[in-house]
């Protein structure tokens, strides 16, 4: 199995705007971005394992669409270079985690907020009781399988964060799904708050410590400085993926992207709220690259750990930078082309809806979906 998740890359874009307002340039985040990228050696095994896993555990063969979209997606080969050296069992529980997370991403862009909370509701009553609640949907069966597995290693206070995290994630995603339906743009601030709980980073950075068998204790892992390297991290993977994801979520009218909102609520063209992100984000790899250098000591036996987990942090930023090309869920089958040209073409020009608007552009449902 090959991956371009191996190689940098080969061409940096060709020019640095354009005024054509159906396409715009990617800022050069690659040149920024000084981190060595490191996929693990069991990726086709465990590429392969999970999918199975995904598939045999919910409807995505039902749906067509759906299920080439799933294979499209490489959810996997993420994991595989978020998580680069760490066991293969725990691998298995990384790529299982986050091929379920990027489903429940989905789903839920077809959701109102009242579906969300259900949708909630279900998950995290498996997260808090995993001894007594036996789940009924397929929803709810694939989150206790890959969550019994975690807890069964997990040291508490991974297992704490990473529900805490659960939590926030599905909490602002019924904020953006009441938006969507109101058809309300937040505003650059409010965004931003929100933007770093829909990332689905926080659980992510509870994964690492899962994953790497640390136990970090909480006086350590609430230190503003680690605390501001988690934040920067989420930062730039929350807004390059802003960049990288405008193109399709502008055909569906989701005003929630950094880029529509700079677009709406600032009056910038495409290019400008581009080039404004893209900055962003170099700010972001520059704030972590200052707190790593700040990292103070807490003695022989954490130091190491606190080593282990911003490597951690490091892999999920590097990976997913290369990975959004990799996956065809931005560009399609052109990732490649587009990484080396640095040039994306919209399939159509996205005009956000007025705020107010009551006009929403997802077919909303109102239950549990039992993908």
């Amino acid at each position: 199995m090959t991956s371009i998740l191996i190689a940098p890359p080969s061409v940096s874009p060709l020019v640095n705007s354009t005024s054509d307002p159906r396409v715009f340039v990617l800022p050069d985040l690659f040149s920024h971005c000084t981190l060595d990228l490191r996929v693990h050696e069991e990726l086709p095994r465990v590429v392969w394992e999970s999918k199975a896993w995904m598939i045999n555990g919910s409807d995505i063969s039902r749906n067509e669409k759906a299920f080439s979209s799933f294979h499209g997606l490489k959810a996997g080969e993420l994991a595989c270079a978020c998580y680069p050296s760490i066991p293969l069992h725990k691998l298995r529980v990384c790529a299982d985690f986050m091929n379920w997370l990027w489903h429940i991403d989905d789903v839920s862009d077809d959701m109102d907020d009242k579906s969300t909370v259900a949708i909630e509701n279900e998950i995290m009553t498996t997260y808090r009781h995993p001894d007594t609640h036996n789940p009924k949907t397929n929803v709810g069966k694939l989150t206790k399988s890959y969550w019994t597995r975690f807890i069964a290693e997990g040291s508490p206070g991974s297992q704490k964060r990473f529900i805490h995290a659960m939590d926030l994630f599905f909490k602002a995603i019924t904020i953006q799904a009441r938006d969507r339906t109101s058809g309300i743009i937040p505003d650059l601030e409010d965004y931003i708050a929100l933007r770093r709980d829909t990332s689905a980073c926080k659980p992510c950075w509870a994964l690492v410590e899962y994953a790497n068998g640390l136990d970090l204790p909480d006086e350590v892992v609430e230190h503003p400085i680690l605390q501001g390297l988690g934040e920067a991290a989420n930062d730039v993977i929350a807004w390059s993926n802003d960049i990288f994801s405008y193109s399709r979520e502008q055909t569906k009218g989701d005003t929630h992207n950094m880029i529509a909102i700079m677009m709406y609520r600032r009056g910038m063209t495409l290019q400008e709220a581009v080039d404004y992100v893209g900055d962003l984000c170099k700010k972001s790899f520059d704030r972590f690259n200052e707190n790593r250098a700040r990292l103070p000591s807490w003695g022989p036996e954490i130091d190491p750990q606190i080593q282990v987990y911003v490597e951690g942090l490091a892999d999920w930023i590097v990976a997913t930078l290369h990975w959004s090309f990799d996956s065809e869920r931005y560009f399609g089958k052109k990732g490649l082309q587009v990484k080396k040209s640095g040039i994306v073409e919209l399939a159509s020009v996205g005009v956000p809806e007025p705020v107010g608007s009551s006009n929403s552009s997802a077919a909303a449902v109102s239950t549990v979906p039992d993908f």
